[in-house]
């Protein structure tokens, strides 16, 4: 199966609030069918019966018009990458079996069918717009509810694979944008300080990936004896926190630093423009340091918007998409190159 190659991320396209700093928020729901062994008991058969009876739930339903569903067993290893590197499956998604993607219209919503749990539902928006992206997936999930019979206990709510997310079987996250805490010095201590609130944090692809670009995802641990809404509010309090430390990060390193931190940004640029040859590493970096650049109105004439696309269309999966061919790792690094300085001189 072949995956077309269609940037529609509308969660990183559109303006939002606070999007120097956060970049995107999620809501996730585990879910699973009642009276069907979850996916990592069950046999082929039993995973067979809960993605058909997932999919044609997901037929019926208004939010998913003009969805795509994805057979993963019959993707190639470079599409799943391609739709890791988009957020749309996890890692162990990839390697699952019997697992399908269904992903909705520009990619706000998408539902991954026997991963940990027979539904894994997930709503992304921009910026810090976590109550927005609640509303979509309640009403989405509430039209799922009708079609299919969730495994639920009245003592511990919904069951899941993992007993961490007994009970709502939701996970809340924003991805952040951190480097003025970085380069201040700060970040391990506001870290531990988020750690200690009881909340998660996890780099870019989630939990067991590294800070690739100084972005963080900062999530809920506790999913029993507390509302989605309580949650949310509580996540959304702590982000605004960090929104703050980071603002006055940022506001240190332009005036105790100011010629130094003019002479990186510009750097990064100037190295982003003209390069001819760039691994994806060093490229998360300098965008992370262009980025900064933008938030504290030091570069004027480069959007927002392109560099968040180019976090995601620089990795490995998606430069070999978007230029229709298997490269070794030096020919990506001369296309990544190639598209990066399209996209930032056309702005």
């Amino acid at each position: 199966m072949n995956i077309k190659n269609v940037f529609n991320c509308g969660w990183l396209r559109k303006n939002a609030p606070d999007s120097c700093i956060v970049i995107s928020s999620r809501i996730r729901l585990a879910r699973n069918i009642n009276k069907i062994p979850f996916p990592h008991w069950a046999d082929e058969k039993n995973l067979k019966k809960a993605a058909l009876l997932i999919q044609n739930a997901a037929k019926k339903c208004s939010y998913l018009v003009n969805s795509e569903c994805y057979d993963l067993n019959k993707t190639t290893p470079l599409d799943k990458q391609y739709l890791i590197e988009k957020h749309l499956i996890s890692p162990e998604q990839a390697i699952s079996i019997n697992g399908y993607l269904i992903a909705g219209d520009k990619e706000m919503i998408s539902i991954m069918i026997n991963e940990e749990d027979h539904l894994r539902i997930q709503s992304m928006d921009a910026g810090l717009n976590l109550f927005e992206a609640w509303d979509i997936i309640n009403k989405l999930d509430s039209d799922l509810s009708d079609k299919l019979n969730y495994a639920i206990s009245p003592q511990w709510g919904y069951l899941t694979a993992c007993p961490t997310n007994v009970g709502t079987g939701m996970r809340a996250s924003v991805m952040m944008h951190l480097p003025a805490l970085i380069l201040t010095g700060q970040i391990n201590k506001v870290l531990k300080g988020v750690s200690q609130l009881g909340l998660a944090i996890r780099g870019l692809y989630g939990e067991g990936t590294k800070a690739l670009g100084n972005l963080y995802q900062i999530s809920n641990q506790v999913t029993l004896g507390q509302a989605e809404e309580e949650t949310i509010d509580y996540i959304k309090k702590i982000t605004n926190q960090i929104i703050g430390y980071e603002k006055d990060a940022q506001e240190v390193l332009t005036k105790e630093s100011n010629e130094q931190l003019e002479d990186k940004i510009f750097r990064a640029y100037a190295l982003l423009t003209h390069a001819r040859i760039i691994s994806s590493s060093e490229a998360m970096d300098f965008l992370s340091t262009v980025r900064l650049g933008v938030s504290i109105n030091l570069l004027k004439n480069v959007s927002l918007e392109v560099l968040n696309e180019l976090l995601i269309v620089i990795q490995p999966a998606h430069i070999q998409k978007i230029y229709k061919s298997t490269l070794t790792p030096e020919q990506r690094d001369i296309k990544r190159a190639e598209l990066i300085r399209e996209k930032l001189l056309i702005t």
